[in-house]
């Protein structure tokens, strides 16, 4: 089997040796233990590696902000496996069945093949990531059978445990439980800096590996990172929370309405301009509508935070409007005249050339108004909760969801959910849970998914937090088959193994501890609110925000 790129011989990490270290951590409990490893492995790399190990150990290929998607899905791995090992794709379907994890699957089924020594090729890391580049670049009708090609090569030329990781990594997957918390500790651990400035710099590049590079090479650099036009960074998040908590806590707040929308980023240099979702995809051919509105209220080079907002006649629409437009790719023109998007602006992390992010809200918001002419949301500074209160009852009357609480000496945190900002808005408490697995139905439901695994974020892994089966119609659940049915890595019975790529938002009444989830909680009576198409599985909810959600709900504060 020839390579179906140039791959050049290295001197550096093997693949094997890659995948030793992830066996290593796998087995790793502690997160302290773990930090320790990767800070080992790091400093003996060189620096066209230590970027893409640092990124394959968390289970990326590729950096949060690039455009760059695998897009490898169960079926294409499948049929690369099969060819490898000579057998059929059902073979290689029923393997990952029985284990429910494709990557021991996989080892197990080239452990077979390896008496026949059909690796004619040592794997090096970087020698990987070039051609899962390939694979990435793949496009037009012949991509499916590049992607396919480049994946039988690999797999070809891999050992068994390589073939593991490698898998994993396909599917963006590595279930070793490295996030990215412990590669940041290991990072200053391993080039000997500060936490804080590895963090820094890491809010600014939304990319660890960078991140890392820059560490060895010149540390100082770390405090002097800043944003950059068109290279996106994560979105500031808020916490559930009330008025009066923030009031007491904090006196002077911000107040604005949350707007039932979908989250932007809006970058813009000269003429040229760019918008970006939450998940941090290229949307501005999607939108060219919030594009131009920008473009035409400001003179500046900027990067702006807001959100999208369905409107008819004046009056907000549900987020289900404002997604069509999102996920619209073909006819535009005419779902624009379906559906009005207005933008509505409220932070600015980027001014002619100047990161603003470390300067107080207060400060945003002056050179927000400054630079913006029109589309920037109100803001009330209160300081008694009856006067946020009074902007809370305005917001629902207008028909938002809510208010948004600020501190106003808050910096932006990229990424980061705080305390800073909360959301206050009335109903049943949610959660953005990760969708993991599934059941097929029963009876009205047979033939479909009648229920859904959901699980919580803890530093990259997925823990199991219970299952969602109501509030879900038989359109929407329709709807939740198509969406998930080519998603299957794994079948055991009524229960699938799903890939983590799809948020549910989940309503329910009190947070339990259980024995019965990994997680060690589950929901009281959970209930299907809609899928969060903005949102990644990386913003799921984290287990010790579930944790905190759990403590006041036992000190009588509700479920804030």
């Amino acid at each position: 089997m020839t390579p179906p790129g140039n791959t050049s011989e290295s001197m550096g990490m093997q693949f094997l040796e890659f995948a030793h270290v992830c066996e290593r951590l796998e087995g790793t409990p502690g997160r302290l233990d773990m930090i320790e490893q990767v800070a080992a492995v790091l400093p003996g790399l060189d620096d066209e590696e230590l970027p893409v190990f640092v990124r394959f150990v968390m289970g990326r290929v590729f950096p949060d902000w690039s455009t760059k998607k695998l897009g490898v899905g169960p079926n294409l791995l499948y049929d690369a496996v099969a060819y490898v090992v000579g057998t059929k794709r059902e073979t290689v379907r029923e393997a990952i069945n029985t284990t429910g994890d494709a990557g021991l699957a996989v080892e197990g089924l080239l452990a077979r093949k390896e008496q026949t020594s059909f690796f004619t090729e040592e794997l090096d890391l970087t020698g990987v990531y070039r051609e899962l580049e390939r694979i990435a670049a793949a496009e037009g009708q012949r991509s499916q059978r590049e992607k396919l090609r480049v994946a039988q090569w690999l797999f070809g030329n891999a050992r068994p445990l390589e073939g593991r990781y490698l898998a994993r990594l396909m599917l963006e997957e590595l279930r070793i439980g490295v996030g990215e918390g412990n590669v940041r500790d290991a990072v200053a651990k391993a080039f000997e800096v500060d936490v804080r400035l590895v963090e820094h710099a890491h809010q600014a590049m939304n990319d660890l590996g960078a991140v890392a590079l820059l560490a060895r090479r010149d540390p100082d650099a770390l405090s002097r990172v800043t944003i950059e036009p068109f290279r996106p960074v994560k979105m500031m998040l808020a916490q559930a929370g009330t008025i009066d908590a923030q009031v007491e806590e904090h006196g002077e707040v911000a107040v604005e309405y949350k707007y039932d929308g979908s989250r932007f980023q809006f970058h813009k240099v000269g003429g040229v301009c760019r918008i970006y979702s939450r998940r941090l995809e290229d949307v501005t051919e999607s939108l060219p509508d919030i594009a131009n509105l920008l473009l035409e209220a400001t003179d500046h080079d900027v990067i702006l935070d807001g959100e999208a907002v369905a409107v008819q006649d004046g009056r907000p629409m549900p987020f289900q409007y404002v997604i069509r437009r999102f996920r619209r790719k073909h006819e535009v023109d005419a779902m624009m005249e379906k559906i009005e998007l207005v933008p509505r602006v409220f932070d600015i992390l980027y001014l002619d050339g100047e990161t603003l992010m470390d300067r107080p809200l207060a400060e945003r918001r002056k050179a927000l108004e400054g630079a913006l002419r029109e589309h920037v949301t109100p803001q009330f500074r209160v300081t008694d909760a009856a006067a946020a209160e009074a902007i809370y009852t305005d917001a629902l009357d207008l028909g938002h969801e809510g208010v948004m609480v600020k501190v106003l000496d808050s910096p932006y945190t990229p990424g980061v959910r705080g305390r800073l900002w909360v959301k206050v808005k009335p109903g049943v408490e949610t959660l953005d849970l990760a969708v993991v697995g599934a059941e097929w139905g029963e009876g009205r439901r047979a033939g479909t998914f009648g229920s859904f695994l959901l699980a919580v974020q803890d530093q990259g892994r997925l823990l199991p937090v219970g299952k969602v089966a109501t509030g879900i119609t038989d359109e929407v659940l329709a709807d939740l088959y198509a969406l998930f049915k080519d998603r299957v890595i794994a079948r055991s019975g009524k229960e699938v193994t799903l890939e983590p790529e799809v948020v549910f938002e989940v309503g329910y009444s009190e947070v339990q501890t259980s024995p019965n989830y990994g997680s060690g909680y589950a929901l009281r009576f959970p209930r299907f609110v809609r899928v969060r198409e903005d949102k990644s599985v990386d913003e799921a909810e984290t287990l010790d925000s579930l944790a905190e959600r759990y403590g006041r709900q036992r000190n009588g504060q509700g479920s804030f």
